[in-house]
């Protein structure tokens, strides 16, 4: 993968003058000395200009914490506004998300609180997750998990995601899942056979369902989902109104769970 020290410097020159104009906001700008130039004339002269820029300048280098502040608030508004277009989003598309018939399902079909899990097999953040998730499972009747598969971590990952919505058709997804979950090392046509066969699955019918137009929907229909979701990353979980993303414990997830059992 190609890289840089310089590519993400436009987002950074942003996300530094945004900080700087918040840092104005929250402490108060330097003081200029009021002119009957700027008091008569809307704009600033050029040597106006360069003085404020001076002073400006001058008083975040005495003052860089300023920054540090201004770029935590900045960044703390912008999470608090992607959480609230998320929580739009979740009842916008609550169908989708939470009874989809199309996605695998694990776990109580009518359990009380729902547990969406958008993943990828390549992730190892999704793989530590996983044995919290089957913890969930076996000590919560009223429990029901639906797993949205989400291959961003390329060509592998979207064979591997072919195949365990192929297995829906052998009846077999959560086994295979959990295999495929605890698999270790590559993912190609020979591991993801073997994988198969180690859950009782027809890896020949694996192999041809995986080119059926109902896995190419489901993968479809998912990614379309996360992006009006704006999710980017792997695992992201949906509890409720909320999208979580992160390799949450057995605790983060039973809090989640929790809250939306009492908010029901």
């Amino acid at each position: 993968m190609r890289s840089s020290r310089f590519q993400h410097l436009p987002a950074m020159i942003a996300l530094a003058l945004s900080a700087v104009a918040l840092a104005f906001s929250l402490h108060g700008a330097p003081k200029v000395e009021k002119t009957a130039s700027t008091e008569s004339n809307a704009a600033f002269t050029e040597a106006q200009t360069q003085d404020i820029g001076k002073i400006s300048r001058d008083y975040l280098l005495a003052n860089p914490e300023v920054i540090r502040e201004a770029i935590q608030a900045l960044q703390a508004k912008e999470e608090a506004a992607k959480a609230d277009l998320q929580v739009q989003a979740v009842t916008k598309y609550k169908d989708q998300i939470f009874a989809d018939p199309a996605s695998p399902v694990a776990g109580n079909p009518k359990g009380d609180v729902t547990v969406v899990e958008f993943f990828d097999y390549k992730c190892p953040y999704c793989k530590q997750v996983t044995p919290a998730l089957e913890g969930l499972l076996k000590a919560d009747p009223n429990l029901k998990i639906v797993f949205k598969e989400f291959p961003i971590l390329g060509d592998p990952s979207v064979l591997a995601a072919r195949a365990a919505l192929a297995a829906v058709k052998q009846d077999k997804y959560f086994p295979f899942h959990q295999a495929m979950m605890a698999h270790r090392g590559t993912f190609d046509l020979n591991a993801i056979a073997t994988v198969a066969a180690s859950v009782g699955l027809n890896p020949d019918q694996l192999v041809a369902d995986m080119k059926s137009d109902e896995v190419e929907s489901q993968l479809t229909a998912n990614h379309t989902l996360a992006q009006a979701l704006e999710i980017r990353s792997t695992p992201t979980f949906i509890v409720g109104d909320k999208v979580v993303p992160g390799a949450l414990s057995i605790e983060q997830l039973q809090d989640l769970i929790t809250e939306t059992r009492k908010g029901s």
